[in-house]
């Protein structure tokens, strides 16, 4: 495993940010929908039964953070996971919590 050098004062404070925004569970079930496939506003809305205002208010706090990005065909944006960093994480941690824990 290579080790990481201490991330600088101002990437301590972007990466906890991070984490806040991913402590929401809402904004997490968006991102596990989004694993997979792009989704639109209106797919994320219905499958999480959530209204199309809120998961906007998400995917625009998710942008800024650069876990999603939107590619728009036509006249929908189509939401994904930002790169394969995020994915992973997002991966890692669900097994890491359904671990069984022996001790």
């Amino acid at each position: 495993m290579n080790k990481l050098a201490i991330p600088s004062q101002l990437d301590t404070i972007i990466l906890a940010e991070t984490f806040r925004l991913l402590g929401d569970p809402t904004r997490l079930r968006i991102l596990f929908f989004c694993l997979d496939e792009p989704r639109s506003v209106g797919d994320i809305a219905a499958s999480l039964d959530l209204s199309q205002s809120l998961v906007s208010h998400h995917l625009r706090l998710l942008r800024g953070a650069r876990l999603v990005r939107g590619n728009r065909q036509a006249k929908q944006i189509f939401y994904e996971l930002a790169d394969r960093h995020v994915s992973d994480m997002l991966v890692d941690m669900a097994h890491h919590v359904c671990e069984d824990s022996d001790e």
